[in-house]
């Protein structure tokens, strides 16, 4: 794999704390791309999969360098309160519904997301949530919301845990879940759920795009913090050969994640929490 430039700061024999979600870690990517960081700067990177909040929570506490999370809101709140800086898109998939085959609340093919949770509600089937205060779980959260429905009830289980068992509990019980697509597709060979709503990646609604964002933990807010080490992590992670290893990470012969770190127009919407402007204005 191509490495991104820059110089090397004297990091030698040190480690990165990376917190990050589960489907970054339980998809197997981090496994595959970090080799090439850990032999360019001779350290080792400590990923520590959480759900989104514990994973902030973690950078909050000062247990970690650097943040790889996928919850814009969760983010941007992360950084309105000092504990984050140097945010940076990185790349996106998308979520999906998935359920039993059988599909006893008959939502294959639609193309609402807010409208398959409203139908499931409605009838009653059996659906399980990560109910873990993740990206997944936030996501959730936010659909039932734009759905005007509030979930409960027998129909509805709260696992707390993981995608991967949240996926195992809803394939023992036959229910539908919400997940991330990377993590279906990389479990997909060991249970019996099957997809149906699609997310963006396959033409379905919008409001199912699963972007995932990195930042480094604030070092005037922890002093622990590796801070050169976090800032030559973002620059290899978001650099062109990265990038592109992502890309062509497969599971299945299926591509996981998409780039979005490298573009001939940058956002720069991405670097500051959504809603942030100037007050100040060109005379």
């Amino acid at each position: 794999m191509e490495s991104g430039g820059g110089g090397q700061p004297g990091v030698a024999g040190e480690t990165l704390t990376l917190t990050t979600t589960t489907s970054t870690y339980d998809t197997g990517l981090l496994d595959e791309i970090h080799p090439d960081f850990e032999d360019m700067y001779g350290v080792s990177v400590d990923a520590v999969a959480q759900g989104t909040g514990a994973a902030l929570e973690s950078a909050r506490n000062g247990d970690s360098d650097i943040v790889m999370v996928h919850a814009r809101g969760l983010e941007d709140e992360f950084m309105r309160n000092g504990y984050g800086v140097n945010r940076r898109d990185l790349m996106f998939n998308d979520f999906v519904i998935v359920g039993p085959e059988d599909d006893p609340a008959g939502i294959q093919g639609m193309g609402s997301a807010t409208e398959a949770l409203t139908t499931i509600a409605e009838s009653e089937a059996q659906f399980v949530s990560r109910g873990d205060n993740s990206g997944t779980h936030t996501k959730e959260l936010n659909l039932w919301e734009a759905a005007g429905t509030e979930p409960g009830g027998d129909w509805y289980q709260e696992t707390g845990t993981g995608m991967g068992e949240a996926l195992n509990v809803a394939n023992q019980q036959g229910a539908y879940t919400l997940s991330d697509r990377g993590t279906y597709i990389s479990q997909r060979s060991e249970i019996d759920l099957v997809i149906l709503v699609q997310g963006p990646i396959e033409d379905g609604p919008e409001i199912l795009a699963n972007p995932y964002g990195i930042m480094a933990v604030n070092p005037g807010v922890h002093d622990n913090a590796n801070y050169d080490l976090a800032m030559a992590y973002i620059g290899w992670i978001t650099s062109p050969g990265t990038q592109d290893a992502i890309a062509n990470y497969q599971v299945n012969g299926e591509q996981l994640f998409f780039p979005e770190a490298v573009s001939e127009n940058p956002d720069f919407q991405q670097y500051v929490p959504e809603g942030w402007s100037s007050d100040s204005s060109d005379e």
